[in-house]
């Protein structure tokens, strides 16, 4: 099952993301940069494991038993996610998909790859802040300092748009209308943009800081002290220090990890309870598909509670159930989430029907 020599792995690899990702696909910078470091990855893991340089690998070498193994170790060894290990099995699945269709010798291999199951994983509850934990960060930062007046109008902004980090420190200055019906421009995640309106308070206080930077549309609104735009990092760090701050008037925030993502569900929580449609919050947000945005309501304890209160609880008295079938009997008393040894004993002799 070897390629030819003119369709090796190597040739294969860049003719993918040459050809089919950034000419064919006109795949998003992010997503060619989440792949690469797929393969930068792989192939640090095949040169440790077949003792081989990454222009010697060869297709055969990349079998479903390898990259289970590589998947392995990218949870174990790497301490990533299962959503991290899906990631990255779908860069290698929609690489197999492209080789077998460019080099057919490759098929066998490809289809077996293609087969491998993406791993399920829980999903924590949607964590936000309350309307007064928000204004107590909004308000710690330093106004009397030019990276305390760009952090008050960054965190206000960011919880109004319900933006991803990612997208606010990408917004520009030809992003941001402030006339009659001001809002924000937002790049989003798959070449995705939508504009998002402003409060009359954000809209102000963007006209003022405005002010304070270079007219040209391409400067970063948000940028950092050299004027270029804002890594993620530099984000999170402002806003661990401007919770530091806030914790000491809100004591709820001390000992609690407050990110940029947590912002963008607290926007979301607070639209959710003040009545608007889920439609909406998922368009504000920029969801793909509304049931994203339906975890919200799933998060919303109070949502649950008030509909809970209008209606009676039944009157009616139940009985236990009690299975009537020995074989009903063993499954019913089946623990599948409980301590090892709970289970029934599968030799002991089922109990009869009555």
């Amino acid at each position: 099952m070897r390629a030819s020599a003119s369709l090796g792995f190597a040739a294969l690899v860049q003719e993918f993301f040459s050809q089919r990702l950034v000419v064919q696909s006109n795949a998003s910078p992010c997503t060619v940069a989440s792949y690469r470091d797929t393969f930068r990855l792989l192939l640090s893991f095949a040169e440790k494991r077949l003792h081989r340089a990454p222009t010697t690998v060869e297709m055969t070498d990349l079998d479903a038993p390898f990259v289970l193994d590589f998947l392995d170790h990218l949870e174990k060894d790497r301490e990533n996610t299962p959503r991290s290990r899906n990631a990255r099995l779908t860069a290698i699945r929609s690489f197999m998909t492209f080789a077998s269709g460019r080099d057919p010798t490759t098929l066998p291999i490809a289809q077996r790859v293609r087969a491998i199951p993406t791993k399920r994983f829980d999903r924590p509850m949607i964590g936000s802040l309350s309307r007064e934990e928000i204004e107590a960060i909004l308000a710690a930062p330093d106004d009397a300092t030019w990276s305390g007046r760009r952090d008050r109008i960054l965190f206000a902004t960011l919880y109004n748009t319900g933006a991803r980090v990612s997208e606010i420190i990408r917004v520009r200055r030809g992003d941001v209308a402030l006339d009659r019906s001001p809002y924000v421009r937002l790049h989003g995640k798959g070449r995705k943009e939508r504009s998002v309106p402003l409060w009359p308070k954000t809209a102000r206080a963007l006209r003022s800081w405005l002010t304070k930077l270079p007219g040209a549309d391409e400067h970063p609104v948000f940028p950092n002290r050299a004027g270029r735009t804002m890594s993620r990092s530099g984000v999170e760090a402002r806003l661990d220090a401007a919770v530091r701050v806030a914790s000491a008037t809100c004591p709820t925030l001390r000992d609690r990890h407050v990110s940029p993502h947590v912002i963008r569900h607290s926007t979301a929580m607070h639209l959710l309870q003040a009545g608007v449609d889920i439609t909406v919050i998922a368009l504000w947000l920029g969801h793909e598909s509304p049931a994203t945005t339906h975890l919200y309501i799933e998060a919303d304890l109070k949502m649950k509670e008030r509909a809970l209160a209008k209606v009676q609880s039944p009157g009616v008295k139940t009985s236990r159930y009690r299975p009537t079938d020995g074989l009903l009997d063993f499954l019913d008393r089946l623990t599948l989430c409980g301590p090892r040894g709970a289970s029934p004993d599968p030799t002991e002799p089922l109990r009869p029907s009555s």
